[in-house]
C-alpha cells in the first residue's frame, strides 16, 4: 500500500512538475518580440470594383513582417534562423492598443491608395468621415473614463462626434476637472460614461483640458461613379506598408490592360494622396517573403533600397529590385517592362 502511495505521490509530481516546465517555456510572457518573414500575399483577391478591368496575368503582392511575442523556446531557438530578429517590447504597451493601431494603419492606408489611383487615373472623388475612434489611452495625461482600445466616440458633452475636427469644440472652455458626458459604441452596445477631463498637451505645446486618450479617423473614399468604388476584403494584415501595392492593383483595375504583363511584382511602401512613396521597417524579411513567393521585381522605397540590396545579395535572390519615391516611378517601370514569354 505504502508502495503504491509512493508511486503515485512521485508520478504526481512528475507531472506536476511537466506542466510547469511546459508553461515557463512556452506560455510564460517574456519583455521581447521576433520578428522574421512574414508572407508575400496576392493584392487582387482583396481589392475589388464592380466596373474594373479584371486582366491579370502576372500578380501584385504585398509583403508582411512576422511579429511574434516571444515565449523561451522561441528565444532560445531564434539563435539558429538567420532571418530572425529578438527585439524588446516598448515599455507599457498595451497588445490590444498594438492590434487597434495596425488595423488603423491598414485602414488608413487604403484610404490614401484609393485617392492616389483615383488621381492618377481621374476618378474624381470625396472623401467622406466615418467615426472617430480611440486608439489608446495617454501614457502621460491618464484618462479618468473608463474607456478601451476601439471605442467609437460617438458624442462628447451632448455635442456629435461624426469627424476628428468635431472634438476640439466638444471641449471648448473646458478646463480640468470638469465633469462631461462621453457617449461611445462599443461593440455594437451604445456606453454612457460621465468623464472628468485632464490636462494634456497638444501638438503646439499648449496645455488644456482633454479626454487623455490618442484617436483616429476611419475616412470613406467615395467615387463620383459608384461603379468605380473600390471594396477591400477583411484580412489580418496590419499596418501601413501595403498603400503603393494597394495603389497598383486598383489603378490596374481602373484602366484598361495589364500592368502586370504576367510578371510576380512584390513591393511594400506606404503611400500618401499625391502618390509620394515613404520608408517602412522590416524591408529585410520582406525581402525573404517576397522570394518565397517567386516574385521577379520588388518594389522598394528608395529609403530602404540600400537594406533590401544587402538581404536580396545575401540570400542569392535574383529579384529585380525597383527603388521608388513617387507612385509615378513604378508606373513608368511597368509601362516600360516588356510581357513575360
Amino acid at each position: 500500500m505504502r508502495q503504491s502511495r509512493s508511486i503515485a505521490i512521485k508520478a504526481g509530481l512528475y507531472v506536476l512538475t511537466m506542466a510547469v516546465i511546459v508553461y515557463v517555456v512556452v506560455f510564460m510572457n517574456t519583455p521581447y518580440m521576433i520578428n522574421q518573414p512574414g508572407t508575400a500575399e496576392e493584392v487582387k483577391p482583396i481589392v475589388s470594383i464592380e466596373s474594373g478591368d479584371k486582366e491579370e496575368k502576372g500578380a501584385f503582392m504585398l509583403t508582411t513582417v512576422s511579429v511574434s511575442y516571444a515565449n523561451l523556446w522561441m528565444l532560445a531557438t531564434s539563435p539558429f534562423n538567420k532571418d530572425a530578429e529578438v527585439v524588446r517590447k516598448e515599455p507599457d504597451r498595451n497588445d490590444a492598443e498594438y492590434e487597434t493601431e495596425q488595423r488603423y494603419y491598414m485602414s488608413s492606408s487604403q484610404s490614401s491608395a484609393v485617392m492616389a489611383a483615383y488621381r492618377k487615373a481621374g476618378v474624381k472623388y470625396d472623401v467622406v468621415s466615418q467615426y472617430v475612434f480611440i486608439i489608446g489611452l495617454s501614457k502621460e495625461s491618464e484618462p479618468k473614463g473608463n474607456f478601451l482600445s476601439g471605442d467609437i466616440i460617438r458624442a462628447v458633452d451632448g455635442q456629435p462626434v461624426k469627424r476628428f475636427e468635431d472634438l476640439a469644440p466638444s471641449l471648448q472652455g473646458k478646463k480640468p476637472g470638469d465633469i462631461v458626458p462621453v457617449q461611445l459604441s462599443r461593440d455594437g452596445k451604445t456606453v454612457e460614461e460621465q468623464v472628468e477631463l485632464v490636462q494634456i498637451v497638444d501638438a503646439e505645446g499648449i496645455r488644456k483640458a482633454g479626454l487623455g486618450v490618442s484617436v483616429g479617423e476611419v475616412l470613406k473614399v467615395e467615387a463620383a461613379d459608384k461603379a468605380k468604388e473600390v471594396t477591400f476584403a477583411d484580412t489580418e494584415i496590419g499596418g501601413p506598408s501595403a498603400g503603393l501595392m494597394f495603389t497598383l492593383e486598383i489603378y490596374n483595375q481602373l484602366t484598361p490592360g495589364d500592368l502586370t504583363k504576367g510578371h510576380r511584382i512584390a513591393g511594400t511602401g506606404t503611400i500618401s494622396e499625391d502618390g509620394t512613396v515613404g520608408p517602412i521597417g522590416g524591408v529585410q524579411f520582406k525581402i525573404v517573403a517576397a522570394e518565397r513567393e517567386k516574385a521577379e521585381i520588388f518594389f522598394v522605397p528608395e529609403a530602404n533600397y540600400k537594406d533590401a540590396k544587402a538581404k536580396a545579395e545575401k540570400i542569392g535572390s535574383k529579384m529585380e529590385l525597383v527603388p521608388v519615391k513617387k507612385l509615378d516611378d513604378a508606373l513608368n517601370y511597368l509601362q516600360a517592362l516588356k510581357p513575360k514569354a
